[in-house]
């Protein structure tokens, strides 16, 4: 469980009681400390679970947290580095956060949320950070994941006007934008028209997503999959293990992973995407070293539209892999997909140290890394994944926060 998903099972457990305060990163910029979905809630008694700067602002916050639940009114703040006044608030790192802290009732649908989020579910909830109807700020939309079309649980702060002309479009569209964010596990703020168009502004909505793990499928169980099996769940992924040959593939050789499967490993992936079980983030890393395995796994994975494709083996054996793709009728466009030989070089040699090599390539390609040591690169240490949710995302974030 991440910091914010305890951080929402503990405001689910306390709004039971009486309203809390929820403060919520809601965008970032340069050395931010924590990515926008950062979550900290504060109870009326005083009791707080969560971060949203990992100590630098916390007490303000607690402090705007204590005067909204007094309000009611939600509270816009953003936080940056304090270099004109030694005795002000901000960040030392030299970020800068907005946060959004709104009061939050039993009837706001908040146990709901966190239900779905407790067993898998994915569901996003989209608050109004600006509207040209002040009176509309911190309405609320929650999104379920599981289909676009099913009417979505509003929840609107108990004192919103009735929804003016055009909020049916305006609620519509921020819909479509929070299924398009769960679809990649995007978090962030869009913008929009007070009617739902996308080529008109006013609105600035912020669209928080909850979605299952990624899944890491490896395939090939050999010793550094069984490494790569405990890094991967480290980082949070759903792992699964799959190799044709069953003693080999036990799963007390692979304690980490959450399954272990026997079957020839492409016909699992044609089955798993069969089953909508694959989707964009989906990291595939194949180390059979095998061409019987490697070829027919590869010639699926490398058109699959997946985050990321790795096989393990030697250069020389990447360019007779690559020749016998090829004539699989694998394309040049398909090809430069694959990552081969796997990893970066860390100058890795055993199990544990090829498998922090293969997954720091996967958190470079998918965070937009370079590779290279911080101390050798130039602008933000934490840099912005781009905009993966769709037109009109921006301060996206594709993580699970």
């Amino acid at each position: 469980m991440t910091v914010a998903d305890a951080a929402l099972a503990s405001a689910a457990r306390w709004v039971q009681d009486s309203p809390v305060a929820l403060a919520t990163v809601v965008g970032t910029s340069g050395s931010a400390p924590r990515q926008a979905g950062a979550t900290m809630v504060v109870a009326g008694d005083g009791r707080i679970a969560g971060s949203v700067s990992g100590g630098c602002v916390e007490a303000a916050v607690v402090d705007l947290a204590e005067a909204t639940l007094a309000s009611g009114e939600p509270t816009l703040r953003t936080f940056g580095f304090a270099a004109d006044d030694l005795f002000d608030v901000g960040l030392t790192c030299g970020g800068r956060i907005e946060v959004l802290v709104q009061r939050v009732g039993p009837d706001d649908g908040l146990a709901d949320v966190a239900a779905r989020v407790a067993t898998g579910g994915a569901v996003a909830v989209v608050t109004v950070l600006e509207h040209p109807d002040r009176r509309r700020v911190g309405e609320r939309l929650v999104v379920d994941g599981a289909t676009l079309d099913a009417a979505p649980a509003e929840a609107a702060r108990p004192d919103a006007a009735t929804p003016a002309s055009g909020a049916t479009g305006l609620r519509r569209a921020l819909q479509e934008r929070a299924q398009a964010m769960l679809a990649s596990g995007a978090t962030g703020v869009v913008h929009c028209g007070p009617d739902g168009s996308p080529l008109a502004s006013g609105v600035r909505a912020f669209v928080q997503t909850w979605t299952p793990p990624p899944r890491l499928v490896v395939l090939g169980a050999v010793d550094f999959a069984r490494a790569l099996a405990g890094a991967g769940r480290f980082l949070g992924y759903d792992v699964t293990v799959c190799d044709a040959r069953p003693a080999f593939t036990t799963a007390d050789r692979f304690p980490d992973a959450h399954r272990v499967v026997v079957d020839w490993p492409h016909r699992y992936l044609d089955a798993e995407v069969a089953a909508g079980r694959i989707d964009a983030r989906t990291v595939v890393c194949v180390l059979t070293h095998d061409a019987r395995f490697d070829v027919p796994t590869l010639t699926r994975a490398l058109r699959l539209p997946v985050a990321y494709v790795g096989a393990m083996g030697s250069r020389r054996t990447h360019r007779e892999r690559l020749e016998q793709l090829r004539a699989a009728g694998l394309t040049s466009e398909e090809l430069e997909r694959l990552h081969s030989p796997l990893g970066l070089d860390l100058g890795a040699r055993t199990p544990e140290e090829t498998a922090i090599s293969i997954l720091a390539e996967v958190v470079a390609v998918r965070r937009g890394g370079t590779g290279r040591g911080l101390g050798d690169t130039d602008g933000p240490i934490h840099r912005r994944s781009g905009s993966a949710g769709g037109r009109g995302v921006d301060d996206a974030y594709l993580s699970r926060t």
